[in-house]
């Protein structure tokens, strides 16, 4: 049995406009398709050199900042010369992990060092007694 369809479906046809034209043809339509007057030539020409600046400017910008990046990446502590960019996030982020780890060693040294000044105070010296 033949798969019934609405009108042409394929891949790169169109359908077929069964109404005809919404509108006559206007005189800017019979032209021929390819003929610009000299004031839209000279209005694309402006608007190509405006995109051209546009592009060049961005894309100097683009090179500031990868030079910028990569002047800075050998100033960096533990940063060698020929390291990846996913070797420089590690150092990067171990960096963070030992300042963590010295201050949790820190805090927790601390409170250790509190709790055996306590505990000589209470049960060794008898400087507070609990009853």
């Amino acid at each position: 049995m033949a798969k019934r369809t609405r009108g042409s479906n394929r891949p790169g046809q169109r359908r077929a406009d069964r109404r005809g034209p919404a509108r006559p043809p206007s005189r800017s339509d019979t032209r021929s398709a390819g003929a610009l007057s000299a004031a839209e030539e000279a209005r694309a020409a402006e608007l190509e050199s405006q995109i051209v600046a546009q592009d060049r400017a961005a894309e100097v910008g683009r090179a500031r900042v990868r030079d910028r990046a990569r002047g800075d990446e050998p100033s960096r502590p533990g940063r060698a010369a020929g390291q990846g960019l996913l070797a420089a996030r590690a150092v990067e982020e171990y960096a963070y992990v030992v300042r963590d780890v010295r201050r949790i060693l820190l805090v927790g040294g601390s409170i250790a060092a509190a709790l055996a000044v306590l505990y000589v105070m209470i049960d060794i010296f008898h400087v507070v007694t609990i009853t």
